[in-house]
């Protein structure tokens, strides 16, 4: 099973940047999903998650308004766009996946991408 996390980089603040996950040797349609990051010398958080049905999403009061999780089960993908991005936006960003019903709860994550890093500028 491996996750592959695409689409960080360097942007200036207020700018916009769409993350993309895919799989391979797992299919997202049973999964919850979500995107996690760590900053430099922090601990790894959940952000932002979707469940299996493809619900209301859940997002940290950090990114709420300005991040939007989706999923394309067709495409086996999981996406995130961040919009109006800030200096303490700065991080490796992951994608996970999950089986656990606690889906809004960082714990349960088993499944991981290997990260992509993404760097606002002030």
């Amino acid at each position: 099973v491996q996750l592959q996390a695409s689409g960080g980089g360097m942007v200036q603040t207020g700018g916009s940047v769409g993350l993309s996950c895919s799989a391979s040797g797992l299919t997202f349609r049973p999964y919850h999903l979500a995107w996690f990051r760590q900053a430099p010398g922090q601990e790894r958080e959940l952000i932002a998650a979707i469940n299996r049905s493809g619900g209301t999403p859940y997002y940290t009061e950090f990114v709420k308004g300005r991040f939007t999780i989706s999923r394309d089960n067709a495409k086996n993908t999981l996406y995130l766009q961040m919009n109006g991005l800030k200096p303490e936006d700065t991080a490796v960003y992951y994608c996970a996946a999950s089986q656990n019903v606690n889906w809004r709860m960082a714990v349960g994550y088993k499944w991981w991408g290997q990260g992509t890093q993404v760097t606002v500028s002030s």
